[in-house]
């Protein structure tokens, strides 16, 4: 399936990342998931690989790789563990993402330096209490004041916030008394008005840094806003496009390392004199799993490279994301099985990634919303 969607460069990143998650944070994923502790050393380190900037140009100081790279390396880090993938996958298509695609040069400049190294961590702002799915129902309120705007609302369940030195985060725009839209905005964490709520108690990724943002009376100003209200909405909605494709290739980490340690299992363990994937049940369980896994995959590598070849992978990144977390699901629930009794207890890690896997099928937009906008979509092509 690789050679697909491969070049020589694409075996090499997956080489070292799987290297890099193998010896580096492999020994430390099960202390990190049951302290819930935030990888800041595995940051650094990942920042002084390229991983951290894997998508951002090189006259940024970054690795200036494609989607299909980030893909890659993505899948690597959750085989081993989903929150340090999610830390990574947050920092660079959320936090990262909206200055690349829609900053100023200025803006460029100001931040991206800092994020490709991961001296700088980014986070992206845009669920709120009473707006999940229904993004354009935004509270927060940016009020233009001469050249600043007061900020007033905030945001929930916004991954890296307590660690994070810089946030982008959406907002409504009133000028005058008029409202003019939705607009991204960037911001440092430090700024006076923002305020960062205790990190959320959660069933998965535990070390992933997740939190609540309130903005009081908060004083930005006019020049921190990314692109214009009149495209705000279509800003984050590419942004979280290309989110979509990191939770899908986090999916598939996740599966394949669940699957990997039944296979092993399986091998192992034996029952009524043979090994258990010798009994069918068990055998078609290990097929299953394979071929779900190998089609996530293939999913979201065409919408990555789709999207590296400039094609709108609106349709694709929902489809991979769908599949691919559903997909997720199923494989660490039928890890678990496997393992029987072993699959419930922590030292056998399928328990984490199960745990770890119910995320995937409602962050970046539930499984329920992808279906809503793959029918949208096919529903388009119909009358064309």
């Amino acid at each position: 399936m690789n050679k697909l969607f491969f070049t020589q460069e694409h075996y090499m990143i997956r080489d070292m990342v799987r290297k890099f998650a193998e010896t580096e944070i492999a020994p430390v994923a099960r202390e990190l998931d049951a302290t819930g502790t935030f990888p800041r050393e595995l940051v650094k380190k990942m920042g002084k690989l390229g991983i951290m900037g894997i998508n951002v140009p090189e006259k940024y100081g970054g690795a200036g790789l494609d989607m299909v790279s980030f893909a890659t390396a993505i899948i690597e880090l959750a085989r081993v563990d989903a929150s340090v993938a999610i830390t990574m996958a947050a920092h660079t298509s959320l936090g990262t993402l909206p200055v690349l695609l829609f900053g100023t040069e200025e803006q460029r400049q100001r931040y991206l330096p800092g994020l490709a190294s991961g001296n700088t961590l980014g986070a992206f702002g845009l669920t709120e209490p009473q707006a999940g799915s229904d993004a354009g129902a935004t509270k927060t309120k940016a009020v233009r004041s001469g050249n600043d705007y007061i900020v007033n609302g905030g945001k929930i369940f916004i991954t890296n916030a307590g660690e994070a030195q810089v946030l982008s985060f959406t907002s409504q725009v009133i000028e005058g008394d008029k409202n003019v839209g939705i607009a991204a905005f960037i911001i440092q964490t430090d700024t006076p008005g923002l305020e960062i709520g205790e990190k959320e108690k959660k069933m998965g990724w535990k070390a992933s840094d997740t939190r609540q943002l309130f903005f009081k009376d908060m004083k930005i100003p006019a020049d921190a806003m990314l692109g214009s209200p009149s495209d705000g909405f279509k800003t984050f909605m590419k942004t979280l496009t290309s989110g979509r494709v990191s939770i899908g290739a986090l999916s598939i980490g996740t599966a394949q390392g669940a699957y990997e340690i039944a296979l092993k299992y399986s091998n192992e363990r034996e029952a009524f004199g043979k090994q258990i994937n010798k009994f069918q049940s068990v055998g078609f369980s290990l097929a299953d799993m394979a071929t779900k896994i190998e089609a996530s995959k293939l999913l979201v590598y065409n919408a990555a490279w789709m999207k590296d070849n400039g094609y709108d992978i609106t349709k694709e990144a929902a489809m991979a994301k769908l599949f691919a977390s559903e997909t997720a699901m199923e494989v660490t629930t039928d890890a678990i099985q496997v393992l029987g009794g072993y699959g419930y207890v922590k030292d056998y890690d399928v328990e984490r990634f199960f745990r770890d896997a119910k995320i995937l099928e409602i962050g970046e937009g539930t499984s329920e919303i992808q279906r809503l906008i793959i029918l949208r979509s096919i529903l388009k092509d119909l009358q064309v």
